[in-house]
């Protein structure tokens, strides 16, 4: 049932990036289009994003609809055929996990060696077979998935059989995963898939990291190399048939080198510091993919992640300080950069953070005061006004 349970949870996980993605760049307002310069600069984005060219915009802009292509109607054979084919690949994978779990005990080394790794190389012949015939292209992906997750618990079992009282974790990591990163990095050379491509990568970052923390390299410098390499390879994969996964190793990129300028800053500094430059860092690789006009979702995400991280630590620094008000006018000033850069995620963590200030600030010097509350409801109506003048001279202009 171990096994089971596993599998469950891998399918959740592999599932929960094609729809938490979308999902979460809908909440930070990646994708709104509100307005006609929203609506062209989105189009010019999957323009860019998808290699299509105006004179292909226009072709089919002016193609009559009564002559575009409809898209095929699946049979209800077809339909019945999938779901069987499904049903039978989730019970045979559910009959493996079940066997496994339930006598797995009772099982010999040589035993628990081919229920694993054994099934694994099955699976990944199988994979090798649909590949060559070419004939069922929707089994490659769950197929590719399934033998390397297999296979790489099998080679664990194996190394535990051998070596049953080994205690040297990272030595069995680095031989798993430089023995998948050979078989993924293979596979990716005869085939070029983008799932071969995103195994292979995952195996060799992973190798890296084992292998540099054995040689006892500090985690900062490690997060800092590899984090940039890999953002290196992201856009790299941006002029390939396997654009798909750069963005995911962009956002990787960023994140992995940023905890590792977090690490080093923290260990020369303090948290603070080290959570406000940080989220400066953030929000400047956001800013940068803002100006590119790619991957909107990833805009969104760094700016939502940085501020918070920047303006909690410049609350920490600016605490009972002679310079508590530099807060407000920070965060004053980043209502613009919000209009300028049409941001939703950085409005929304602004507006938090200058409510939850304005709070802290009363509570602290005007708890007991009439006239305080009153001051900020005349300033909001006069902003409020200041505003709407505002729309109405630009109207004019």
């Amino acid at each position: 049932m171990i096994w089971l349970l596993l599998l469950i949870v891998m399918f959740v996980l592999i599932g929960g990036g094609w729809w938490g993605w979308p999902l979460l760049a809908g909440i930070l307002g990646a994708t709104g289009v509100t307005d006609k310069p929203s609506a062209l600069e989105s189009i010019a984005r999957l323009m860019r994003s998808y290699d299509i060219t105006p004179a292909e915009v226009e072709a089919a802009f002016r193609l009559p609809a009564a002559s575009r292509p409809e898209p095929a109607r699946r049979s209800r054979g077809d339909i019945a055929k999938t779901l069987f084919t499904y049903l039978g690949a989730i019970f045979i994978l559910a009959g493996i996990s079940t066997y496994i779990g339930t006598f797995w005990v009772s099982m010999g080394s040589v035993m628990r060696v081919a229920v694993t790794l054994g099934v694994g190389y099955i699976l990944l012949i199988v994979l090798l077979s649909a590949l060559y015939e070419n004939k069922y292209p929707k089994l490659i992906l769950p197929l590719a998935l399934a033998s390397v997750f297999v296979m790489t618990g099998g080679w664990f079992v194996l190394i535990h059989e051998v070596f049953p009282h080994g205690d040297n974790w990272r030595a069995a990591v680095l031989f798993v995963f430089g023995m998948m990163a050979l078989h993924q990095g293979a596979l990716f050379g005869k085939y070029r898939l983008t799932v071969l491509a995103f195994t292979a990568l995952f195996f060799v970052y992973g190798f890296m990291q084992v292998g540099l923390d054995l040689l006892d390299v500090p985690f900062a410098y490690i997060a800092i190399v590899l984090g940039a390499s890999l953002f290196l390879v992201a856009t790299a994969l941006e002029e390939t048939p396997h654009r798909v996964l750069a963005a995911p190793a962009l956002l990787i990129g960023i994140c992995w080198m940023n905890s590792g300028l977090f690490d080093r800053i923290a260990m020369s500094t303090s948290a603070t510091w080290a959570s406000l430059l940080t989220g400066i860092c953030v929000m400047s690789a956001a800013y940068g993919l803002h100006k590119a006009g790619r991957y909107s979702g990833l805009t969104g995400l760094g700016y939502f992640i940085g501020s918070i991280m920047a303006y909690s630590g410049l609350f920490d620094l600016v605490h009972n300080t002679s310079f508590e008000l530099t807060y407000l006018a920070v965060t004053a000033a980043m209502l613009y950069a919000c209009v300028v850069l049409q941001s939703r995620a950085l409005l929304f963590t602004t507006v938090i953070a200058m409510l939850g200030f304005i709070g802290f600030y009363t509570a602290k010097h005007f708890a007991n005061s009439l006239g305080w509350p009153v001051t900020l409801v005349l300033m909001g109506v006069a902003f409020l006004g200041v505003g709407t003048i505002a729309i109405k001279v630009r109207r004019h202009i």
